[in-house]
């Protein structure tokens, strides 16, 4: 973790096994979340005084950029209350790493949705031209692509960003977004 680990404790008392426990299990969340910067875990015991035992609440709160802020809630249900406090730990812990499971993912699917790639123009037409890739690909695009630039002030040379998409003749350009500008007109 980037940031210790803070354990704070309500009703129950501190143990070296439940500290070694909870630094153990957070520890593990870093598999899953590399770039978590706060982890808060409470234990407590909320109702020493009840007849048939005293259930245990465990929380987990997790801070991940750019501000999430997740949180695993596990207490016991009536029928649970003999089950262990480390089974409630461990409870907290797996429901927060399916959160952080989710949110990297979501990241991971946002940062590919936003990745678009960089060509130059190597070709103009009266309504179309084509874009060559890093790899020498010939990419079409037509005026209508054209985003942020008259398609008439387009240049042979100028750098662009594009979507690429598939159309019938192959792979086609469907949005064009002028970088820099290049060479002499043509």
């Amino acid at each position: 973790m980037q940031l210790p680990i803070e354990i704070s404790y309500r009703g129950v008392e501190k143990t070296d096994e439940i500290d070694n426990l909870i630094r153990t299990k957070a520890d593990r969340l870093d598999k899953f979340c590399d770039h978590i910067t706060r982890c808060e875990v409470a234990i407590e015991q909320p109702n020493q005084s009840q007849r048939e035992g005293s259930p245990f609440r465990v929380r987990v709160d997790v801070r991940v950029p750019p501000g999430h802020e997740l949180v695993a809630d596990e207490k016991q249900t009536e029928h649970e209350m003999h089950e262990p406090l480390t089974k409630i730990i461990g409870d907290a812990f797996k429901t927060m790493e399916r959160q952080l499971k989710d949110l990297v993912e979501r990241q991971r699917h946002e940062v590919k949705t936003h990745v678009e790639e960089r060509a130059l123009i190597t070709k103009l037409f009266s309504d179309y031209g084509f874009i060559t890739d890093g790899g020498g690909v010939d990419i079409y695009f037509h005026r209508n692509a054209v985003v942020n630039g008259d398609f008439a002030e387009l240049k042979i040379g100028t750098e662009v960003r594009f979507d690429l998409s598939h159309g019938e003749m192959g792979p086609q350009a469907s949005t064009v977004h002028v970088v820099s500008t290049g060479g002499p007109k043509l």
